[in-house]
């Protein structure tokens, strides 16, 4: 009488190739390729080991570098060298290193006789107004277009966006009209608010958090819902907490705006007590270069400021994983 074997036992019984590795042998291996998979780039870890490619892509990275910084940070460095140079030596040898050593002078005289400190605080106050006009308004015109949904936020979406192809020129007379002239109250000429009100009307920050609050996990809203969270809890206590990225993106684009825009200030900030620094240095163009510089200078410290503070933010993602458990 035959006997008909399982194939499955057969299999069982058979050698494996691989089965006489040692087992530290095998988890080595897997160590190896994970770290080479880990390491791979443009190079190979064994392209790293030729002495040739190395030290020639370390070259080309030092020289990129040295590029980058000298075209970047060349003519902020630059400018605060001027700030405390002498002007005869602005003038005679600008990129010289100090040739008669430095000063204080620039500085004293932009910030005690052309009072630089004043103006620098109403650019400050310009800024910050508009910075927490825009943030209001791009937060709450978001959630409303992407976390709220109502039935006519398709409709308002397609407005908001149809104001991005008016160019800013356009609207120009028919708000200076609104400011001197407004339908409630007296005129806003020489006030903060004939800034601050129409910065938040930038269509741009509602299109780009909008865009951000889509891209949050929907079950965190709904999760909120069930609890018995309201709209404004929601926004308060989730939507906010979970858009700090967008909030560091939209800060810095509010506030360097605001502090390089000229052109509507000249119009609407006249008087010395409200005009901000950059209405105010194109009426110093013919004072000494040196305190010109050094009135400059200090007009680049909040950007600079900015740029160290929300830096992260700003280059960092949204960074929500673990928000949703799968």
């Amino acid at each position: 009488m035959t006997t008909v074997q399982n194939p499955t036992s057969l299999r069982a019984t058979q050698p494996v190739p691989g089965d006489d590795v040692a087992p530290e042998q095998v988890r080595r291996r897997r160590r190896r390729a994970v770290v080479d998979s880990g390491e791979r780039g443009a190079l190979s870890t064994a392209d790293w080991r030729r002495p040739l490619v190395k030290h020639t892509w370390r070259t080309m990275h030092l020289l990129l570098l040295v590029l980058l910084v000298v075209w970047c940070l060349g003519p902020l460095l630059l400018l605060g060298k001027f700030a405390f140079t002498p002007t005869q030596d602005i003038q005679a040898t600008p990129l010289a290193f100090f040739p008669n050593g430095a000063t204080t002078h620039n500085v004293e005289m932009a910030w005690n006789r052309y009072h630089i400190g004043q103006f620098f605080m109403n650019t400050v106050w310009v800024a910050l107004g508009s910075w927490f006009v825009q943030v209001l308004v791009a937060t709450t015109g978001g959630f409303v277009l992407s976390v709220l949904r109502p039935a006519w936020a398709r409709a308002l979406n397609w407005a908001v966006l149809a104001t991005l192809f008016v160019p800013a020129v356009v609207l120009l007379i028919p708000l200076y009209k609104i400011v001197v002239d407004p339908p409630v109250g007296p005129s806003l000429i020489n006030s903060y608010l004939a800034v601050w009100l129409p910065a938040g009307a930038s269509a741009f920050n509602v299109v780009l958090v909008a865009r951000f609050f889509d891209s949050l996990p929907r079950e965190v809203f709904e999760a909120a819902r069930m609890d018995g969270a309201g709209p404004f809890r929601l926004f308060r206590s989730i939507v906010l907490p979970m858009s700090k990225p967008i909030l560091g993106v939209v800060s810095v684009f509010a506030v360097i705006a605001s502090w390089k825009d000229f052109l509507w200030p000249f119009l609407v900030l006249k008087s010395d007590a409200v005009k901000p620094l950059s209405v105010y240095l194109q009426s110093m163009a013919n004072v000494d270069k040196g305190t010109l510089m050094a009135a400059l200078a200090i007009s680049t410290l909040i950007p600079i400021a900015m740029f160290l503070v929300f830096q992260r933010m700003f280059l960092r993602g949204a960074g929500l994983g673990g928000a949703v458990k799968g």
